[in-house]
């Protein structure tokens, strides 16, 4: 049980004294990078998507 009491006490130290938080600024950034990459993924994916589907269906179309 002290093992895990020192745990919590050398976890806490370290995410107080040791840890560089981002500020409020950075934070905004970083959340408005990761907007941008999913929405370009997610357009990529989507244009992948509709090209597939697209071919199958002009494949399946020139068996019938």
């Amino acid at each position: 049980m002290a093992n895990v009491v020192e745990f919590i006490k050398e976890s806490y130290t370290e995410m107080t004294q040791k840890v560089t938080w981002p500020t409020w600024g950075e934070l905004q950034n970083s959340a408005v990078l990761v907007l941008i990459a999913s929405i370009i993924i997610s357009l990529v994916i989507l244009a992948m998507d509709e090209t597939v589907g697209r071919a199958l269906k002009m494949f399946y179309n020139s068996l019938a």
